[in-house]
Protein backbone atom coordinates (compact mmCIF):
# COMPACT_ATOMS: atom_id res chain seq x y z
CA UNK A 1 0.00 0.00 0.00
CA UNK A 2 1.20 3.13 -0.68
CA UNK A 3 2.08 5.27 2.31
CA UNK A 4 1.46 8.74 1.32
CA UNK A 5 -1.70 7.87 -0.49
CA UNK A 6 -3.04 6.41 2.65
CA UNK A 7 -1.53 9.17 4.89
CA UNK A 8 -3.48 11.85 2.49
CA UNK A 9 -6.47 9.83 2.48
CA UNK A 10 -6.67 9.24 6.15
CA UNK A 11 -6.74 13.60 6.47
CA UNK A 12 -8.92 14.47 3.92
CA UNK A 13 -11.33 11.62 5.29
CA UNK A 14 -10.42 13.48 8.97
CA UNK A 15 -11.02 16.51 7.67
CA UNK A 16 -14.61 15.85 6.27
CA UNK A 17 -16.09 13.90 9.00
CA UNK A 18 -14.55 16.50 11.57
CA UNK A 19 -16.77 18.90 9.75
CA UNK A 20 -20.39 19.61 9.56
CA UNK A 21 -22.63 18.67 6.93
CA UNK A 22 -26.38 17.44 7.89
CA UNK A 23 -28.72 16.63 5.12
CA UNK A 24 -29.94 19.95 3.51
CA UNK A 25 -26.95 22.22 5.03
CA UNK A 26 -23.91 21.10 2.96
CA UNK A 27 -22.11 24.39 1.95
CA UNK A 28 -19.53 23.93 4.59
CA UNK A 29 -18.12 20.74 3.18
CA UNK A 30 -18.35 22.38 -0.21
CA UNK A 31 -14.77 24.38 0.20
CA UNK A 32 -13.14 21.29 1.58
CA UNK A 33 -14.59 18.56 -1.37
CA UNK A 34 -13.25 21.66 -3.82
CA UNK A 35 -9.83 21.83 -3.00
CA UNK A 36 -9.31 17.86 -3.21
CA UNK A 37 -10.63 17.42 -6.62
CA UNK A 38 -9.87 20.59 -8.39
CA UNK A 39 -6.25 18.94 -8.63
CA UNK A 40 -7.84 15.66 -10.58
CA UNK A 41 -10.04 17.01 -12.92
CA UNK A 42 -11.11 18.72 -16.01
CA UNK A 43 -13.98 20.47 -15.13
CA UNK A 44 -15.09 20.92 -11.19
CA UNK A 45 -18.12 22.69 -10.49
CA UNK A 46 -21.13 22.75 -8.33
CA UNK A 47 -25.30 22.76 -8.97
CA UNK A 48 -28.31 24.79 -7.22
CA UNK A 49 -28.63 21.88 -4.69
CA UNK A 50 -25.16 22.00 -3.91
CA UNK A 51 -24.15 18.67 -5.87
CA UNK A 52 -20.31 18.70 -6.42
CA UNK A 53 -19.13 17.53 -9.63
CA UNK A 54 -15.54 16.75 -10.65
CA UNK A 55 -15.48 15.77 -14.01
CA UNK A 56 -12.19 13.78 -15.91
CA UNK A 57 -12.46 13.61 -19.90
CA UNK A 58 -11.58 10.29 -21.45
CA UNK A 59 -9.98 9.89 -24.70
CA UNK A 60 -12.75 9.27 -25.96
CA UNK A 61 -15.73 10.91 -24.39
CA UNK A 62 -18.58 8.81 -26.10
CA UNK A 63 -19.77 7.87 -23.06
CA UNK A 64 -20.03 9.07 -19.69
CA UNK A 65 -19.91 7.13 -15.95
CA UNK A 66 -21.03 8.58 -13.46
CA UNK A 67 -19.54 7.76 -9.42
CA UNK A 68 -21.71 9.13 -7.11
CA UNK A 69 -21.56 9.02 -2.98
CA UNK A 70 -23.06 11.69 -0.82
CA UNK A 71 -21.26 14.06 1.75
CA UNK A 72 -24.64 14.62 4.10
CA UNK A 73 -24.74 13.34 7.53
CA UNK A 74 -27.59 12.62 9.60
CA UNK A 75 -27.69 15.42 12.72
CA UNK A 76 -30.34 17.12 14.77
CA UNK A 77 -32.58 20.12 14.44
CA UNK A 78 -33.64 22.69 17.48
CA UNK A 79 -37.27 22.54 17.69
CA UNK A 80 -38.04 24.26 21.28
CA UNK A 81 -36.11 26.35 23.48
CA UNK A 82 -37.75 26.27 27.67
CA UNK A 83 -37.45 29.13 29.65
CA UNK A 84 -35.23 27.29 31.66
CA UNK A 85 -33.03 27.15 28.86
CA UNK A 86 -32.67 23.60 27.67
CA UNK A 87 -32.84 22.95 24.14
CA UNK A 88 -34.94 20.69 22.95
CA UNK A 89 -34.58 18.35 19.62
CA UNK A 90 -35.57 16.51 16.59
CA UNK A 91 -33.87 14.26 14.25
CA UNK A 92 -32.97 14.99 10.55
CA UNK A 93 -32.08 11.44 9.13
CA UNK A 94 -32.19 7.81 10.46
CA UNK A 95 -30.20 8.67 13.59
CA UNK A 96 -30.18 6.07 16.40
CA UNK A 97 -31.71 8.03 19.51
CA UNK A 98 -30.12 5.19 22.21
CA UNK A 99 -26.46 6.62 20.73
CA UNK A 100 -27.78 10.45 21.81
CA UNK A 101 -27.25 10.46 25.59
CA UNK A 102 -24.14 12.16 27.07
CA UNK A 103 -23.02 13.35 23.49
CA UNK A 104 -21.33 16.75 23.15
CA UNK A 105 -23.00 18.66 20.32
CA UNK A 106 -22.38 21.90 18.57
CA UNK A 107 -25.98 24.11 18.04
CA UNK A 108 -24.89 25.63 14.70
CA UNK A 109 -26.56 28.67 15.47
CA UNK A 110 -25.59 32.70 14.74
CA UNK A 111 -22.82 31.46 16.06
CA UNK A 112 -21.45 28.11 17.10
CA UNK A 113 -22.27 27.06 20.42
CA UNK A 114 -21.55 23.54 22.29
CA UNK A 115 -23.90 22.03 24.37
CA UNK A 116 -24.14 18.16 26.02
CA UNK A 117 -27.40 16.21 25.37
CA UNK A 118 -28.66 15.19 29.27
CA UNK A 119 -31.79 13.71 30.95
CA UNK A 120 -32.40 12.67 34.56
CA UNK A 121 -29.78 10.71 36.37
CA UNK A 122 -30.76 6.99 37.08
CA UNK A 123 -30.61 7.80 40.63
CA UNK A 124 -33.95 10.15 40.39
CA UNK A 125 -36.02 7.50 37.99
CA UNK A 126 -38.71 5.76 39.72
CA UNK A 127 -38.93 1.87 38.96
CA UNK A 128 -39.31 1.22 35.30
CA UNK A 129 -38.09 4.21 34.08
CA UNK A 130 -34.32 2.51 33.88
CA UNK A 131 -34.90 1.86 30.34
CA UNK A 132 -33.47 3.57 27.00
CA UNK A 133 -34.15 6.95 27.13
CA UNK A 134 -36.65 8.14 24.00
CA UNK A 135 -34.88 11.35 22.19
CA UNK A 136 -38.04 13.09 23.78
CA UNK A 137 -37.11 13.27 27.20
CA UNK A 138 -33.33 14.38 26.19
CA UNK A 139 -32.22 18.23 26.57
CA UNK A 140 -29.36 19.92 25.13
CA UNK A 141 -27.58 22.03 28.08
CA UNK A 142 -25.70 24.97 26.56
CA UNK A 143 -24.67 26.73 29.90
CA UNK A 144 -26.84 29.51 28.69
CA UNK A 145 -29.83 31.45 30.40
CA UNK A 146 -33.37 31.59 28.02
CA UNK A 147 -32.33 35.48 27.39
CA UNK A 148 -28.59 34.64 26.70
CA UNK A 149 -29.75 31.97 24.27
CA UNK A 150 -32.35 33.56 21.82
CA UNK A 151 -29.98 36.18 21.28
CA UNK A 152 -27.77 33.37 19.24
CA UNK A 153 -30.11 30.07 18.80
CA UNK A 154 -33.48 29.57 17.35
CA UNK A 155 -35.93 27.07 16.10
CA UNK A 156 -34.72 25.25 12.99
CA UNK A 157 -30.92 25.97 13.76
CA UNK A 158 -29.03 22.70 13.03
CA UNK A 159 -27.25 20.59 15.54
CA UNK A 160 -24.59 18.04 14.67
CA UNK A 161 -22.37 15.93 17.18
CA UNK A 162 -18.55 17.20 18.03
CA UNK A 163 -16.10 14.11 17.87
CA UNK A 164 -12.83 13.87 16.65
CA UNK A 165 -11.63 11.72 14.77
CA UNK A 166 -10.10 8.33 16.52
CA UNK A 167 -6.92 6.54 14.88
CA UNK A 168 -6.62 3.08 15.98
CA UNK A 169 -4.34 0.27 15.36
CA UNK A 170 -3.87 -1.87 11.98
CA UNK A 171 -5.15 1.57 9.61
CA UNK A 172 -8.66 1.76 11.17
CA UNK A 173 -10.69 4.69 12.08
CA UNK A 174 -13.48 5.56 13.93
CA UNK A 175 -15.34 8.64 13.37
CA UNK A 176 -18.89 10.43 13.26
CA UNK A 177 -20.06 10.97 9.39
CA UNK A 178 -18.17 7.75 7.57
CA UNK A 179 -21.29 7.56 6.17
CA UNK A 180 -20.28 8.35 3.09
CA UNK A 181 -17.54 10.78 3.53
CA UNK A 182 -15.98 7.51 2.91
CA UNK A 183 -17.14 7.39 -0.23
CA UNK A 184 -15.89 10.68 -1.41
CA UNK A 185 -12.50 10.07 -0.49
CA UNK A 186 -12.79 6.43 -2.31
CA UNK A 187 -13.90 8.64 -5.68
CA UNK A 188 -10.48 10.92 -4.89
CA UNK A 189 -8.60 8.02 -4.78
CA UNK A 190 -10.19 6.84 -8.09
CA UNK A 191 -9.52 10.28 -9.65
CA UNK A 192 -6.11 10.18 -8.60
CA UNK A 193 -5.45 6.25 -10.03
CA UNK A 194 -6.97 7.55 -13.18
CA UNK A 195 -3.55 10.36 -13.75
CA UNK A 196 -1.71 7.41 -14.82
CA UNK A 197 -4.58 4.93 -16.18
CA UNK A 198 -6.00 4.84 -20.05
CA UNK A 199 -9.54 5.66 -20.20
CA UNK A 200 -12.12 5.93 -22.65
CA UNK A 201 -14.79 6.84 -20.92
CA UNK A 202 -15.73 10.97 -19.34
CA UNK A 203 -15.84 10.39 -15.38
CA UNK A 204 -17.96 12.06 -13.62
CA UNK A 205 -17.69 12.26 -9.91
CA UNK A 206 -20.50 13.79 -7.70
CA UNK A 207 -20.84 14.56 -4.25
CA UNK A 208 -24.03 14.21 -3.75
CA UNK A 209 -26.56 15.99 -0.99
CA UNK A 210 -29.58 14.97 1.11
CA UNK A 211 -29.07 11.54 0.45
CA UNK A 212 -29.94 10.76 3.98
CA UNK A 213 -33.20 12.18 3.39
CA UNK A 214 -34.56 10.51 0.49
CA UNK A 215 -31.45 10.25 -1.90
CA UNK A 216 -32.40 14.39 -3.24
CA UNK A 217 -28.88 14.89 -4.58
CA UNK A 218 -28.57 11.55 -6.37
CA UNK A 219 -31.91 12.23 -8.39
CA UNK A 220 -30.99 15.57 -9.81
CA UNK A 221 -27.71 15.20 -10.45
CA UNK A 222 -28.10 11.69 -12.07
CA UNK A 223 -31.07 13.54 -14.22
CA UNK A 224 -28.84 17.00 -15.63
CA UNK A 225 -26.34 14.32 -15.96
CA UNK A 226 -27.90 11.55 -17.46
CA UNK A 227 -25.10 9.09 -17.35
CA UNK A 228 -24.20 5.96 -19.65
CA UNK A 229 -23.32 3.94 -16.71
CA UNK A 230 -23.31 5.06 -12.79
CA UNK A 231 -21.77 3.09 -9.74
CA UNK A 232 -23.07 4.51 -5.90
CA UNK A 233 -20.08 4.41 -3.38
CA UNK A 234 -21.18 3.79 0.31
CA UNK A 235 -20.66 2.00 3.52
CA UNK A 236 -22.63 -1.22 4.34
CA UNK A 237 -22.86 -3.02 7.93
CA UNK A 238 -19.62 -4.84 9.08
CA UNK A 239 -19.72 -7.52 11.40
CA UNK A 240 -19.76 -7.03 14.98
CA UNK A 241 -20.44 -9.74 18.49
CA UNK A 242 -24.14 -8.16 18.27
CA UNK A 243 -24.61 -9.01 14.77
CA UNK A 244 -24.99 -12.58 15.80
CA UNK A 245 -24.48 -13.89 11.98
CA UNK A 246 -26.70 -11.31 10.45
CA UNK A 247 -24.01 -9.86 8.67
CA UNK A 248 -21.13 -11.63 6.85
CA UNK A 249 -18.77 -8.76 5.55
CA UNK A 250 -16.28 -7.97 7.43
CA UNK A 251 -13.67 -5.37 7.29
CA UNK A 252 -10.24 -5.38 5.86
CA UNK A 253 -11.30 -7.87 3.43
CA UNK A 254 -11.83 -5.67 0.76
CA UNK A 255 -15.03 -3.63 -0.79
CA UNK A 256 -18.48 -4.93 -0.95
CA UNK A 257 -19.83 -5.47 -4.83
CA UNK A 258 -23.37 -5.65 -4.69
CA UNK A 259 -25.55 -7.59 -6.81
CA UNK A 260 -30.01 -7.84 -7.27
CA UNK A 261 -32.51 -5.87 -8.93
CA UNK A 262 -30.89 -2.76 -8.16
CA UNK A 263 -27.92 -3.60 -9.78
CA UNK A 264 -26.84 -3.84 -13.17
CA UNK A 265 -25.76 -7.67 -14.39
CA UNK A 266 -23.08 -6.20 -16.78
CA UNK A 267 -21.81 -3.67 -13.97
CA UNK A 268 -21.67 -5.93 -11.63
CA UNK A 269 -19.41 -8.65 -13.95
CA UNK A 270 -17.31 -6.07 -14.58
CA UNK A 271 -16.24 -4.66 -11.28
CA UNK A 272 -15.59 -8.40 -10.25
CA UNK A 273 -13.36 -9.43 -13.36
CA UNK A 274 -11.53 -5.86 -12.66
CA UNK A 275 -11.23 -6.96 -8.92
CA UNK A 276 -10.18 -10.66 -10.06
CA UNK A 277 -7.63 -9.61 -12.66
CA UNK A 278 -6.07 -6.49 -9.95
CA UNK A 279 -5.81 -9.02 -7.51
CA UNK A 280 -8.14 -6.53 -5.28
CA UNK A 281 -9.99 -8.63 -2.46
CA UNK A 282 -13.73 -8.27 -2.53
CA UNK A 283 -16.66 -9.42 -1.06
CA UNK A 284 -20.27 -10.57 -2.46
CA UNK A 285 -23.05 -8.27 -1.37
CA UNK A 286 -26.52 -9.30 -2.50
CA UNK A 287 -29.40 -6.94 -2.50
CA UNK A 288 -32.46 -8.73 -2.85
CA UNK A 289 -34.62 -5.28 -3.01
CA UNK A 290 -33.72 -1.69 -2.17
CA UNK A 291 -30.36 -0.66 -1.61
CA UNK A 292 -30.68 2.33 0.61
CA UNK A 293 -28.16 4.43 -1.28
CA UNK A 294 -28.21 6.88 -4.14
CA UNK A 295 -28.17 3.63 -6.47
CA UNK A 296 -31.80 3.03 -5.72
CA UNK A 297 -32.71 7.00 -7.44
CA UNK A 298 -30.20 6.49 -10.04
CA UNK A 299 -31.36 3.49 -11.47
CA UNK A 300 -34.74 4.71 -12.61
CA UNK A 301 -32.98 8.41 -13.59
CA UNK A 302 -34.54 9.46 -16.92
CA UNK A 303 -35.13 6.56 -19.38
CA UNK A 304 -32.86 4.15 -17.07
CA UNK A 305 -29.12 4.08 -15.82
CA UNK A 306 -27.29 0.87 -15.57
CA UNK A 307 -26.03 1.25 -12.07
CA UNK A 308 -23.95 -0.41 -9.91
CA UNK A 309 -22.96 -0.35 -6.17
CA UNK A 310 -19.70 -0.81 -4.03
CA UNK A 311 -19.91 -0.21 -0.31
CA UNK A 312 -17.28 -0.25 2.14
CA UNK A 313 -17.59 -2.31 5.17
CA UNK A 314 -18.39 -0.19 8.39
CA UNK A 315 -19.12 -0.94 11.71
CA UNK A 316 -21.71 1.08 13.87
CA UNK A 317 -23.39 2.43 11.34
CA UNK A 318 -25.48 6.02 12.25
CA UNK A 319 -23.49 6.49 15.73
CA UNK A 320 -20.21 9.04 16.26
CA UNK A 321 -18.14 5.76 16.33
CA UNK A 322 -18.49 4.31 13.04
CA UNK A 323 -15.39 2.29 12.31
CA UNK A 324 -13.55 1.60 9.35
CA UNK A 325 -10.38 -0.18 7.72
CA UNK A 326 -8.91 2.60 5.47
CA UNK A 327 -7.29 -0.04 3.55
CA UNK A 328 -10.92 -0.87 2.41
CA UNK A 329 -11.31 2.42 0.99
CA UNK A 330 -8.11 2.64 -0.64
CA UNK A 331 -8.98 -1.20 -2.40
CA UNK A 332 -12.26 0.55 -3.25
CA UNK A 333 -10.92 3.39 -5.25
CA UNK A 334 -8.47 1.68 -7.04
CA UNK A 335 -11.23 -1.00 -7.57
CA UNK A 336 -13.27 1.04 -9.39
CA UNK A 337 -10.48 3.04 -11.49
CA UNK A 338 -9.47 -0.33 -13.49
CA UNK A 339 -13.13 -0.99 -13.55
CA UNK A 340 -13.45 2.35 -15.38
CA UNK A 341 -9.93 2.11 -17.33
CA UNK A 342 -11.47 -1.94 -18.21
CA UNK A 343 -14.30 -1.00 -19.65
CA UNK A 344 -14.62 -1.32 -23.35
CA UNK A 345 -15.10 1.38 -25.91
CA UNK A 346 -18.39 0.65 -27.16
CA UNK A 347 -20.78 0.10 -24.61
CA UNK A 348 -23.89 0.00 -27.14
CA UNK A 349 -25.58 -3.16 -26.36
CA UNK A 350 -23.63 -4.09 -23.07
CA UNK A 351 -25.55 -2.02 -21.09
CA UNK A 352 -29.43 -2.96 -21.88
CA UNK A 353 -31.24 -4.94 -19.52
Amino acid sequence: MNNAQLSSAKEFLKQLSENSGVSGYEETLAPVVLAEFKPLADQVGQDALGNIYAHKKGTQGRYKIMLAAHMDEIGLMVKGIEPSGFLRFTPVGGVDQRTLLSQEVIVHGRKPVLGVIGSTPPHLMTAGEEKAVKAEQMGIDVGMTFEQIKEVIQVGDIITLRRNTLELLNHVLAGKSFDDRAGVVVMKICLEELQRLQHAHDVIAVSTTQEEVGYRGATTSAYSLNPDLAIAIDVTHASTPDTKGQVEKELGKGPAIALGPNIHPFVYEELVKAAKEARIPYQNHPVPGRSGTDAWAIQVTQAGVPTGLVSIPLRYMHTSVETIDMQDVILTGKLLAYFIAGLPEDLEGRVCY
